[in-house]
């Protein structure tokens, strides 16, 4: 019996639990849902709610009409808004193995980021830290979350631009970066890594080199 409930927990067999929270770290039922919202108590992943603000769905001149916002400047605001956070992410709580963003319009996904770092010690640490900070003038709320496969969580048919129910879907609309910033945020990560490699060889030779010579 308990491996039978172990294996559909969080699927949509499970009548306790709630399989879109366990997914995707979101439910739009929120606390109305009738099934359980399991909060992790440990997870290499955080969630930062709806703290990105797409100008493309806010932007209104003073008399209320809606202003153009170009997919040049679109993207350019995007990627801004994402080197920031991906930055303060790493220099402040640890090595962040992966950061998405939510395109979603629904109010438990809309501007939702979800940073996965390597570390649980420090998905602890950021979460304690961000709920006693402000960005953009608006308090953060950060939580850990249970999302740790994106590819589980994010919206296959969006990935193809064939998602037929748009903003509102119940699976992440997942907005990527630009290519350069990609290779710049992933590649100084590597860049790390290498020179991390690099000083752990040295130190190793170095030993090596103190115990024959009988030098400690």
């Amino acid at each position: 019996m308990a491996e039978y409930l172990a294996s559909i927990f969080g699927t949509e067999k499970d009548k306790v639990n709630c399989s879109f929270y366990f997914k995707i770290g979101a439910c739009r039922h929120g606390d109305r849902c009738s099934r359980l919202h399991n909060k992790p108590t440990f997870s290499q992943t955080i969630a930062l709610l709806n703290i990105y603000r797409n100008p493309q769905n806010s932007s209104q001149s003073a008399d209320g009409l809606r202003c153009a916002v170009s997919d040049v400047e679109m993207q350019e605001h995007y990627d801004e808004f994402f080197e920031e956070v991906f930055t303060e992410m790493e220099e402040k709580y640890g090595e962040v193995e992966e950061m998405n963003v939510c395109d979603n319009l629904g109010d438990h996904l809309v501007g939702n980021v979800y940073v996965k770092f390597r570390r649980e010690e420090d998905a602890e640490k950021a979460v304690i830290d961000l709920n006693n900070r402000w960005f953009n003038g608006q308090p953060i709320h950060a939580e850990l979350s249970p999302v740790t496969d994106f590819r589980e969580a994010c919206c296959r048919q969006y990935e193809m631009g064939e998602c037929t129910r748009g903003g509102f879907c119940n699976f992440m609309h997942l907005k990527p970066i630009s290519r350069e910033l990609r290779r710049e945020l992933y590649g100084r990560r590597r860049k790390k890594h290498r020179s991390r490699s690099r000083s752990r060889e040295r130190d190793r030779r170095r030993s090596r080199d103190r115990e024959r010579s009988g030098r400690f």
